[in-house]
């Protein structure tokens, strides 16, 4: 049975999910969810997920939310990316853990701050100290790499479709890989996984359709 996963393009937190489905080769269709316009906010989609957000994965009769949880249960029902033992998947949530509260929770505010709240709302002061968060981050991040090709083990893991879910976003949110040359090759070994795709091209929507 294929997977309806609820999703749109500009969601980093969509991608990690919409990432993992395609590298472990499920067999999965993206369900356009028209945020921008409310549509997450409406009475039918909250009987969806009551916390009014994007991903939701439709699997049969099981419907999850969370991007976390997406992953995990996507990692446990193919056995891959998950770690080969108790400790390691440890590990793994650990760095799921890190990115939820410091990456992409961080970047995802800071992002649509920038780019996608109406000029006249956007808060410099916000800006900064999101930036700031972000960054300090993935300097952690960046530093951790430096030896190594993955964040949790000695291969790619839901912890590292994680913590990329916002990093390959062309609209600007004062990151630059440049900046972080750790990071950089490890977005560029990511992206060599097989069934690896650029959110705008995996998922329906993007800043470039028309309002």
């Amino acid at each position: 049975m294929t997977i309806k996963l609820y999703c749109f393009g500009e969601s980093g937190n969509a991608y990690k999910a919409a990432l993992t489905m395609n590298v472990a080769g499920i067999d999965w269709e993206p369900v356009y969810v028209d945020f921008f316009n409310g549509e997450t906010r409406t009475p039918q989609y909250r009987k969806l997920n009551v916390m009014g957000e994007v991903p939701v994965m439709v699997d049969g009769d099981l419907i999850l939310t969370q991007s976390g949880v997406i992953q995990d249960y996507l990692s446990s029902k193919t056995g891959l990316f998950g770690g080969k033992s108790a400790a390691e998947r440890r590990e793994v949530l650990r760095w799921m853990f890190f990115d939820n509260h410091k990456v992409s929770g961080v970047a995802g505010t800071l992002r649509f701050n920038m780019n996608f709240l109406p000029e006249a709302k956007r808060n410099t002061d916000v800006i900064s100290f999101l930036s700031m968060r972000m960054h300090s981050a993935l300097k952690i991040m960046d530093t951790h790499l430096e030896e190594r090709d993955s964040l949790a083990t000695d291969e790619a893991t839901i912890a590292d479709l994680a913590c990329c879910g916002y990093l390959y976003y062309p609209e600007q949110f004062t990151f630059d890989r440049a900046q972080y040359p750790h990071i950089d090759r490890w977005l560029d070994r990511i992206a060599a996984l097989p069934g690896w795709k650029h959110p705008y091209d995996i998922m329906p929507g993007s800043p470039a359709d028309p309002a």
